[in-house]
């Protein structure tokens, strides 16, 4: 038994170090995993259980190695965000100036409908 709360103490610290390698608040973080703020801040600080549900959505939600989510084998993200990163911008630099400026003002409104209620 010993072994399997070691298991969920590394679980949650790593569900931490997901939400901090994304740069993301615990209230951004959980709304996007339908999970409420205090729950995840109770997983983060080792008070609340994860269970499979939880590291299923976070691993679809944010793209994040369930293996290593489970037992931080491999690496933390099935893809490399700094690569999806680079390909963004090269592709918004070969669009012409008007298509930029509509990709921007897009990407404002989603900025804004992510952040309210």
């Amino acid at each position: 038994m010993e072994m399997k709360s070691d298991i969920a103490v590394t679980v949650n610290r790593r569900i931490k170090q997901v939400r901090e390698a994304l740069s993301l608040s615990q209230m951004k973080f959980s709304k996007v995993i339908s999970l409420s703020s205090g729950y995840l801040a109770g997983v983060e600080v080792e008070k609340r259980k994860v269970n499979d549900r939880i590291i299923k959505l976070i691993c679809a939600s944010f793209g994040v190695n369930e293996k290593w989510l489970r037992d931080g084998q491999g690496e933390m993200f099935n893809h490399d965000p700094a690569k999806e990163f680079t390909k963004l911008v090269a592709l918004y630099k070969e669009l012409a100036p008007k298509y930029q400026e509509y990709i921007l003002k897009q990407i404002d409104l989603l900025l804004d409908m992510q952040d309210k209620p």
